[in-house]
């Protein structure tokens, strides 16, 4: 059995669409051409959407196996004026104590408060995926997918329990959806390969508001 549910971003999430100071990309135009001191850190230059946001975190909830949950995460540059090199991504979520396995990304757990273990850092492989470039370039998105074993006591599908609590980029809080929108499936679900979970969560940074 497949469900799929998209939880999309707030809107106006990361500014709206005539906003002064906004500056977004039509349907059909092209981004403008940048002329910047090399000392200046260019603003956002993003398509004209309802969310405004820079950069998108997809967290896709792929399979769940009998013992074993499988996540896909895509970080997409939504923004024509900036590369990101040597990103990073902060996650908050109680499963991360049992991850098994990190595909693509480098991860570093995150042990802040004694034996809790729920928050940990991804950032990309060197000379493979830690450069995240522009949307117009062929690898203006990096990805990867992370095995974690079901601990008993906590693994539900509910009320959105898969789901991050927090993420931040490169430092900067991302805006969360709200949770009331987010995908509840039953808590014996457990479609296998071929079928998957095809539940995604749009993430949009809140640097971008600051920023501008």
């Amino acid at each position: 059995m497949t469900y799929g549910t998209i939880v999309p971003c707030p809107t106006c999430s990361c500014g709206c669409t005539g906003q002064p100071g906004i500056n977004c990309v039509k349907p059909g135009e092209s981004p403008p051409v940048l002329q910047l001191p090399t000392d200046e850190e260019p603003q956002p230059v993003v398509k004209c959407t309802r969310h405004m946001r820079p950069v998108t975190i997809h967290w896709h909830v792929k399979e769940s196996y009998k013992e074993y949950w499988r996540v896909k995460m895509t970080i997409t540059n939504q923004n024509f004026a900036q590369n990101y090199s040597h990103w990073n991504m902060v996650v908050l979520h109680p499963n991360l104590r049992s991850v098994t396995q990190v595909f693509s990304f480098n991860y570093m757990p995150l042990n802040q408060y004694g034996s809790i273990n729920d928050s940990g850092v991804f950032y990309g492989i060197s000379l493979y995926n830690d450069m995240l470039l522009i949307q117009s370039c062929a690898q203006g998105n990096v990805q990867s997918e992370m095995l974690l074993h079901k601990d008993p006591d906590m693994f539900t599908f509910r009320q959105g329990w898969t789901f991050p609590r927090k993420v931040s980029f490169n430092g900067d809080e991302c805006v969360m959806p709200q949770p009331e929108y987010y995908p509840s499936l039953p808590n014996g679900a457990q479609p296998s390969s071929p079928a998957t979970l095809l539940i995604i969560m749009l993430l949009s940074l809140l640097f971008s508001v600051l920023a501008l």
